[in-house]
Formats: structure tokens, sequence, C-alpha cells
């Protein structure tokens, strides 16, 4: 595309964030980068201070209204801001609002519910190991709750039981991962870095979210060797 008028959407996930602008320097500087190196002109930027798992978001709806009166299209920095469930993804399409992710701009209508409907796959797979774990230790004898008499060691099995639920959601994501990361592998990828670069490059979110870095990846392979 060789110009046209954009509408910016950030999204930052709380309130405290939203008052801090945490978070929102780094979209505002990726979009407004990308948007200034083309002869494009960004009419409206709009920010939505919300949770990732609501898809009732009434700044974003206002952003698509903004689209739809300008003919603008809109734009934002991460792809992730967006696609996180089927239902959110299926409002923007409805929308008939045309979209770019600086991260990704290779992205489509399609590949956008692909990723949707992936992500939304995983977090109902993660939920139900995560479940499964808390069973798994219920019936070895890890007491589960408040018991106000044993503080001390009701403290310790909780942090057993978290820490047993944080690793099998490592294990379950590692083993997701297990096939992309071969794959990219098997595309010439060597180090560290490159693996993370081709996973950002896929728009594929780090454990806590953002970009991978080799550091990250490193840490991948270990969860990969102790789940294989």
């Amino acid at each position: 595309m060789s110009g046209g008028s954009f509408v910016a959407y950030y999204r930052v996930s709380t309130k405290r964030q939203g008052a801090s602008g945490l978070g929102l320097e780094a979209q505002q500087e990726a979009v407004r980068g990308y948007v200034n190196g083309r002869a494009w002109k960004l009419v409206e930027e709009v920010i939505e201070v919300e949770s990732g798992k609501r898809s009732d978001r009434p700044k974003l709806a206002e952003a698509l209204r903004l689209c739809r009166l300008q003919k603008a299209t809109l734009v934002i920095a991460k792809l992730d801001r967006l696609a996180r469930n089927v239902a959110f993804v299926s409002t923007l399409m409805e929308s008939g609002a045309d979209f770019v992710a600086v991260d990704f701009p290779q992205a489509n209508r399609l590949t956008v519910h692909i990723l949707a409907a992936v992500a939304e796959h995983e977090a109902a797979a993660i939920s139900q190991r995560t479940s499964a774990a808390l069973r798994q230790a219920k019936a070895r004898g890890v007491k589960l709750g408040g018991d106000r008499g044993h503080l001390s060691l009701v403290a310790a099995q909780g942090h057993a039981a978290s820490l047993m639920s944080r690793r099998a959601k490592a294990s379950a994501r590692a083993a997701d991962l297990r096939p992309i990361v071969t794959e990219i592998r098997m595309s010439g990828a060597i180090t560290l870095q490159a693996i993370a670069d081709a996973l950002n490059a896929r728009g594929i979110p780090a454990a806590r979210g953002g970009r991978w870095s080799s550091a990250q990846v490193r840490r991948l392979e270990t969860e990969r060797c102790l789940g294989s």
C-alpha cells in the first residue's frame, strides 16, 4: 500500500498501566515509526485499558467506528493485542475494517482467524492440564485449600502445588511448541537467537507475553528435554 489513512489502536491490560503509560509508549513508537516511514496518515490514536480475555472492548469499537468513518485501516503494534479468542476476532471481521499489525504485516483475515483458534485451543488445553495436575496432587495427599491451624504447613503445600502447576503449564507449552521449533530448525535456524527471531516472526508470544529472546529459547529447550 502506497498511501492511506490509519487509526491506531493501543491496549494496556490494567488501570495502573493505563495511567503510567507502561507498555503504551513501546506500542506508540512501533506504530508511529511504521506509519511515518510510509506515505500514510495517522488520523487518530485510541487507547484501551482492558483485560485481554474480554471481547467487549468499547475503545476498540470506537476505533473501528473511526475506521469506517475515515475509510481508514486499523493499525496495531502487536498481533497478540488482538488475536486472543475467536469471538473477538469474529467481531473484527464482521466490522469490515481492514487492519495491519506492525510485527506481522503479512497477516490477513484468514491467518488471524487461525491464530485466534490456536490460541483459544492452547488456553483450554493448559487449563485442562493444570486441573489434572492439581487432581493428581490431591490424590497423592497434597491438601489444597486453607487450614488456619497449620499455616506453615499449608504455605509449604500451597507453594508445592503452585510450583507443580507452573511446571505443568511450562511442560505443556514446551510440548505444543516442539513441532514448531523442529520445523524452524529444519528450515536452517541453528542458533538460539535465530530460533527466537523465527518465533517472533510467526507472531508466537513468549511464555509471559512479549518477544522471544535467546535465553527464553534456552529455557524452552530445557523444558523440552525434561518433558521428553
